[in-house]
């Protein structure tokens, strides 16, 4: 099996609705995002997936929520802009942007990290 992973970077403020402390109140984070695919079999090229086309894809996303409110961002708006719930949001969008993945890869995990201890990783 063969994994590829890209890592980024942005920064966004929010406020966890409900939370019942000191996050419930507005505050920030420099948040670091990887997606890492994997895969069967690699392409004629010798590659799972260009390092580039998922790059542009990652920071794509990643430009709408960088230096963003997010709880006034959907789908943050509704749901709660939590480190899970982000993981869970990169991986939809990723997969939705995703095209040219050679036959079988797929995304595998996405780890949000609000600190550089913390961090929630989704996984389909």
């Amino acid at each position: 099996m063969f994994q590829v992973t890209v890592d980024e970077t942005f920064s966004s403020g929010h406020a966890l609705r409900g939370s019942k402390g000191k996050c419930e109140n507005v505050h920030g984070h420099n948040y670091k995002v990887r997606v890492t695919l994997e895969g069967p079999q690699l392409d004629s090229t010798g590659l799972l997936c260009d390092f580039t086309h998922l790059k542009r894809v990652i920071r794509e996303i990643v430009g709408g929520v960088d230096h963003k409110f997010l709880n006034d961002q959907a789908p943050f708006d509704v749901i709660n802009p939590s480190a899970e719930n982000l993981a869970k949001y990169f991986y939809d969008e990723t997969r939705r942007q995703m095209n040219a993945v050679p036959e079988g890869a797929q995304i595998t995990s996405v780890t949000i990290w609000e600190t550089d201890t913390t961090s929630a990783t989704y996984r389909p």
